[in-house]
């Protein structure tokens, strides 16, 4: 496989990038489905991650540092199905 960088808004070129364009997509995420930062931390206590809290989501989300697990599990809490990798 291969990736190409296209113009401005192709893939991220670096960690810190990829790490504020995953951030940024859950938010869009999270605000399209209509859950906050604790609703999302209620939902991912029935996915198997009990400490997350309010505030814990919300520092993830802020430093844009965060497991790919977290990543996942956020995404299928909150009902999504599929993403593309050109949303991200």
């Amino acid at each position: 496989m291969t990736i190409t960088y296209e113009g401005d808004m192709g893939f991220p070129r670096t960690e810190s990038e990829w790490n504020e364009r995953a951030s940024r997509h859950l938010k869009a995420e999270l605000e399209s489905a209509g859950i906050t930062y604790d609703g999302l931390a209620n939902l991912l206590k029935k996915q198997g991650f009990r400490d997350e809290t309010k505030a814990s989501v919300s520092s993830k989300l802020a430093r844009g540092t965060f497991t790919a697990a977290f990543f996942l599990a956020s995404l299928v809490a909150i009902g999504c199905e599929a993403i593309r990798l050109e949303d991200i």
